[in-house]
């Protein structure tokens, strides 16, 4: 196959992963960085390259010049791929399957962006192998390099078409082009219809036969708002009375017969009897005194 110039091309690029590598040697570690990077016109082109540097920047654009040099077509049926293809690539293997207009690119990670900038707009992809990018999108590269166009196939074994492809194929194609011609009748009669149903709906407003039917659809209108107004005044009277007045009459009553203040008056005036016969004692030790001092002095 012969080399694409990238020159002649509007590419875009997409960096899909950086990683940080290290090299071992004898006073310690070398760092570097590595770059995997996507370029592609957006429709049928596009290419993977693979950059390492001291140096983010340097690695992106070593990256970019080896997937300049590294370009391919990738065939196509419209938007979707032109058949089920399973890309081994290492451990990744990546699964695509065409798709219907309108489904989208069904992916993840990188080869999302190799899709993409391939001009693949609806496809179904699965990744069954390992999650590293860079296997993976190698394994997707290596899938859409084995694509082949039908017209390829029907040129190396010498046949036409319609052989390879199948009377399915040939039916399809004729349905899509008679469907324009017979949808283009139909769309006809109702553009022509349009201002004979005006010039009828102009034409008998004159004598009033279209406006009585119009007053009963208001009338029709204004009892239903009446009666809605009567179920809402009757539903706000009841709800209001008697929740206030049985709410306040309990309360007040017991509150008032609580006190509890006559038994705490009366206990003091029953205990402070008890001091009188202490004092009444020495005032018979003092008359036993006084009598046996007298019977001495008798003596």
């Amino acid at each position: 196959m012969a080399q694409i110039k990238a020159d002649t091309l509007n590419l875009q690029e997409s960096v899909i992963h950086i990683n940080r590598v290290a090299k071992v040697v004898k006073g310690g570690r070398r760092f570097s960085f590595t770059a995997l990077v996507a370029v592609g016109d957006g429709e049928s082109t596009v290419g993977i390259g693979y950059g390492k540097a001291k140096e983010v920047p340097l690695a992106i654009q070593k990256a970019i010049d080896d997937a300049r040099k590294n370009l391919f077509v990738v065939p196509k049926h419209g938007t979707t791929i032109t058949h089920e293809v399973l890309g081994h690539h290492g451990a990744g293997r990546v699964l695509l399957r065409p798709a219907s207009a309108g489904t989208g690119v069904i992916a993840g990670g990188g080869v999302r962006a190799l899709l993409e900038l391939g001009g693949v707009h609806d496809v179904l992809t699965k990744c069954l192998g390992t999650t590293n990018p860079i296997n993976m999108v190698r394994a997707a590269e290596q899938g859409l390099r084995a694509l082949r166009r039908p017209e390829d196939i029907a040129m190396q074994r010498g046949k036409t078409l319609v052989e390879v492809v199948g009377e399915r194929a040939a039916r399809t194609a004729q349905a899509a082009a008679v469907a324009p011609a017979a949808t283009a009748p139909l769309a006809a009669p109702t553009r022509e219809a349009k201002p004979e149903a005006v010039a009828e709906a102009e034409e008998p407003a004159k004598p009033g036969t279209r406006k009585p039917a119009v007053k009963p659809a208001a009338t029709a209108v204004k009892p239903a708002a009446t009666a809605a107004k009567p179920a809402v005044a009757t539903k706000s009277p009841a709800t209001k009375a008697p929740a206030a007045k049985p709410a306040a009459k309990p309360t007040a009553k017991p509150a008032a017969k609580a006190p509890v203040t006559k038994p705490a008056a009366k206990t003091p005036a029953v205990r402070s009897a008890p001091k009188t016969p202490a004092a009444a004692e020495p005032d018979a030790e003092a008359q036993t005194e006084t009598a046996t001092a007298e019977s001495e002095v008798g003596e």
